[in-house]
């Protein structure tokens, strides 16, 4: 098929853009480079830079699909400022949606967010479950995923959303290249843990060992960021056109703080000094998300689901760099 892929020179869009090279598609990567990194484009694709608002001329040439990712992510940043997040992550979705129509390119996949969910009654949380999200980030997100349903009963669209907490690792494309996780702001554990073992910072801070967790420190989902790219392409081949189907993707049981920072000291053979700190107010104790659904119905299974080759993968990836 003929991809474009927004977002696509960031971290999880290239390893998804990486992927659909590999399998053969004829991939154009779409970015404006404010958060993304030009030389993460993969070989093979063609890069045109400019927001997802002006998607339209590009959707124009004729696309068989969108795998859309070009978002604002940082949830603390949405707190401060709740115009960007809106403005970018849904004015730019509803931009690019009304480009697609226009176009008449008939699937999109939409790199959700399990911060829909916000702070969950249960966990593993499923896709029934309610979503009310805590912050502006959630929040425009399940915007997105509103805009979705409603394209897919007006314009026949099909459009297919994953939902996920925490990607980490790296993608190791077929001629070798690596693409792992490059960000000028980051507020992920793993890669802030591996900072310390790379001497770039002093210790690690973990926020609470109270919790009513086995350690007491909070537990999250990982998910491998190629267990990620092949969900991806499982749910272009899903899109069905008018509708709109939701999917989690999660280990189904999650790792702790501790767990982490052990495994980042096992994996590095750093000490990684860790300081415990005041808990983060909204901090949930547990989030983790079942896959079942996607499992079930699309035949996904993670295939990286061991943390301390997660943690190897990107630990290679960081020291790359």
């Amino acid at each position: 098929m003929k991809l474009l892929v927004t977002g696509g020179a960031g971290y999880v869009g290239s390893a998804v853009a990486a992927r659909l090279v590999d399998t053969g598609h004829e991939v154009t990567v779409l970015d404006d480079l404010s958060t993304g990194h030009a030389d993460a484009v993969p070989p093979g694709a063609a890069f045109v830079q400019a927001p997802v608002a002006e998607a339209g001329p590009v959707l124009e040439e004729g696309f068989d699909g969108v795998l859309h990712f070009a978002a604002k992510s940082l949830v603390g940043e949405s707190v401060q400022k709740p115009g960007l997040y809106w403005s970018v992550n849904l004015g730019g979705a509803l931009a690019l949606l009304d480009a697609m129509r226009r176009a008449g390119v008939p699937r999109i996949v939409f790199s959700s967010t399990a911060a829909t969910y916000g702070e969950p009654e249960r966990t593993p949380i499923e896709e029934s479950d309610p979503t009310r999200p805590t912050n502006p980030y959630g929040a425009s997100k399940l915007a997105v995923d509103t805009a979705l349903t409603a394209y897919a009963g007006l314009h026949g669209i099909g459009a297919v959303s994953l939902r996920y907490f925490n990607v980490a690792g790296a993608h190791t494309a077929a001629d070798g290249r690596v693409y792992g996780e490059r960000h000028a702001v980051e507020t992920h554990l793993i890669p802030n843990v591996l900072a310390v073992a790379l001497g770039r910072r002093p210790s690690v801070d973990v926020y609470g060992v109270d919790y009513p967790t086995p350690d007491g420190t909070c537990v999250r989902d990982y998910i491998h960021v190629t267990d990620l790219a092949e969900a991806h392409l499982l749910a272009l081949d899903a899109c069905r056109s008018g509708t709109h189907e939701i999917y989690n993707l999660g280990s189904g049981t999650g790792f702790s703080v501790n767990d982490v920072v052990s495994a980042c000291r096992e994996v590095t053979g750093h000490p990684i000094p860790a300081v415990v700190r005041e808990r983060r107010p909204g901090d949930p104790a547990v989030l983790v998300a079942s896959s079942e659904r996607i499992r079930r119905d699309l035949g996904w299974k993670p295939v990286h689901t061991d943390l301390n080759t997660i943690i190897a993968d990107a630990w290679a990836a960081v020291r790359h760099d």
